[in-house]
C-alpha cells in the first residue's frame, strides 16, 4: 500500500510540475517564435514599400527632442528586393550584401510568381519571400535571409529540452525524498497497526483454543441438560468462528509483511504451479458438485513459478472457493492457466451475480462486502478478508490480481506471475 501511495505522490507531483514547467517554456517559445516572425514580416513589408536604393538598411531615426534613438522593427534583417516586369524580367534589384545561389534566386522568384500565396517563408533554404504588385513595375519580390532567426529559435529549443530533462530528473529525485519524508508517520502509522494485528491475532489464539477445548468437553458432559445445550454448541460455534478471523489476520499481517519488503517471511523456492493449480481444483470438484457445479479446467503444463507453495496454494484456494460460492446455477466455474513471455496468468471464472463497476475497485479492500457479491450468509461465510489475503499473496511474489465482472463474460478474477520457465529447458 505504501509503495503505491507513494509512486501515486511522485507521478501526481511531477504531472503538475511538469505542465507547469512544459507551459511556461512553452508559452515562451511561442511569444519567441511570434517576435521572430513579426521581425521578419515589419523586414519583408519595408522592402516592399520601400525604395531599391534605400534598401539594405540598418537605420536609426534619431528624435531630435529625444536622447535614444528608435530602430525600427525589421531594419537588422537583410533583405533582396527584386523588380520585375509583366513577364517576369528582372528589372533591377537593390544591392543585398548577403549571397544567394543562382539557381535557388531562380527558384524562389518562380516560386513567388506562381504561388497562391503573397508570402512564404522555407525554413529548409532559411529563406521568406513576399511578393506585391506596385505602381512603377508589375512585381516586386522581396527575399529576405532566415538564417538567424532559423538557428536562434533551434538553438531555443535545444536549450528547452537540456532544461526540461534536467529539471525532471531534479523534480524526480526531489519528489522521491519528499515522498519519503510526506508518508513517514503513514508508514509508521500502518506499521504499528500491522504489528497490533499481527501481535493481538497471536495473543487470541490461545484463549479461543482453550474456550473451544472447554465448549467441546461441555459438549460431551451428559450431566448437561439438553435444553441448556444450545448454548454450549453456540459458543463452540462462535469461537470457532472469531478462531477462523483470527487465522486470517494473521495471514494477512504476514503477507503485509513480505510486501513491506521483509525477509524470511515468505519461501522462494521452485513451485510447479501447474500441478498445483489442478490439485485445488480437483480438491474443490467434490464441493462444486454438492453446489451443483463443476469445475472446467484448461492447464498449461510445466508452468513454474518462484515462491512459498503454502502461499500460493492458499491463493488458488481463495480464487476457486470464491468461485464456487457464488456460481449460480448449473453454470461450471473455469480454471485456466496460460504462460506466455516468462509471464503466467491464472484465470478463474463463474457467473454468479455481477460486481457493479462502482464496487469492483474495492473488491479487494479489507472488510469489504457487497449486497449482491459479497454478503456473508449461512451458505457463503467468510469475512471479506480472503480476495485481501489473495491480493497480498499476489503483490508479495511479485504479481498483481485483477477482477472484471460482466452478465456477458461472468465475473473473472486474473492473476499474473513471473514464471521461472514453462517447460522443463525453457
Amino acid at each position: 500500500m505504501l509503495k503505491d501511495l507513494r509512486r501515486k505522490f511522485v507521478i501526481i507531483i511531477m504531472s503538475l510540475v511538469s505542465i507547469v514547467l512544459l507551459s511556461v517554456l512553452g508559452g515562451s517559445f511561442v511569444s519567441t517564435w511570434q517576435t521572430q516572425h513579426a521581425i521578419m514580416n515589419d523586414a519583408l513589408e519595408r522592402g516592399i514599400e520601400g525604395e531599391l536604393t534605400d534598401l539594405p538598411r540598418i537605420a536609426i531615426n534619431a528624435d531630435k527632442n529625444a536622447g535614444m534613438p528608435e530602430r525600427p522593427r525589421g531594419g537588422n534583417i537583410l533583405v533582396l528586393a527584386v523588380d520585375l516586369d509583366e513577364s517576369g524580367v528582372v528589372i533591377a534589384t537593390n544591392k543585398a550584401p548577403f549571397y544567394i545561389d543562382p539557381t535557388t534566386f531562380t527558384d524562389v522568384l518562380e516560386t513567388a510568381l506562381q504561388s497562391d500565396k503573397d508570402t512564404d517563408w522555407d525554413e529548409y533554404l532559411h529563406l521568406a519571400w513576399r511578393r506585391a504588385q506596385r505602381t512603377d513595375v508589375a512585381w516586386r519580390v522581396v527575399i529576405a535571409d532566415t538564417s538567424a532567426i532559423d538557428l536562434s529559435l533551434q538553438d531555443l529549443v535545444v536549450k528547452d529540452l537540456i532544461i526540461i530533462l534536467l529539471a525532471f530528473v531534479a523534480l524526480l529525485l526531489i519528489s522521491i525524498g519528499l515522498s519519503t519524508w510526506v508518508l513517514k508517520p503513514v508508514a509508521q502509522a500502518w506499521e504499528q497497526q500491522r504489528r497490533f494485528v499481527a501481535d493481538a491475532s497471536h495473543e487470541l489464539k490461545t484463549p479461543l483454543a482453550v474456550i473451544i477445548a472447554n465448549a467441546e468437553i461441555l459438549a460431551k458432559d451428559p450431566g448437561i441438560p439438553q435444553e441448556s445445550m444450545r448454548w454450549v454448541q453456540s459458543t463452540t460455534d462462535e469461537a470457532t468462528h472469531m478462531k477462523n478471523l483470527v487465522e486470517e489476520l494473521l495471514e494477512l499481517a504476514r503477507t503485509d509483511e513480505s510486501s513491506s519488503g521483509a525477509t524470511g517471511v515468505m519461501q522462494k523456492v521452485d513451485v510447479d504451479f501447474s500441478s498445483m493449480v489442478e490439485s485445488a481444483a480437483l480438491e474443490f470438484d467434490a464441493i462444486a458438485f454438492e453446489r451443483g457445479t463443476s469445475i472446467d479446467e484448461t492447464v498449461a503444463e510445466g508452468v513454474h513459478v518462484q515462491g512459498d507453495p503454502e502461499w500460493l496454494e492458499r491463493l488458488c484456494k481463495i480464487l476457486i472457493d470464491n468461485a464456487c460460492k457464488y456460481t449460480k446455477g448449473s453454470t461450471p466455474v473455469t480454471v485456466d492457466l496460460s504462460c506466455e513471455s516468462h509471464r503466467c496468468t491464472l484465470k478463474v471464472t463463474n457467473f454468479g451475480n455481477v460486481i457493479d463497476a462502482e464496487d469492483l475497485p474495492h473488491i479487494f479492500d479489507r472488510f469489504y462486502r457487497t449486497d449482491k457479491a459479497r454478503s456473508r450468509d449461512e451458505k457463503t461465510g467468510g469475512f471479506g478478508l480472503g480476495l485481501a489475503i489473495a491480493k497480498g499473496i499476489a503483490t508479495s511474489h511479485g504479481g498483481d490480481i485483477i477482477a472484471t465482472s460482466s452478465a456477458e463474460h461472468g465475473t473473472t478474477f486474473c492473476v499474473t506471475l513471473p514464471a521461472t520457465r514453462m517447460q522443463d529447458g525453457e
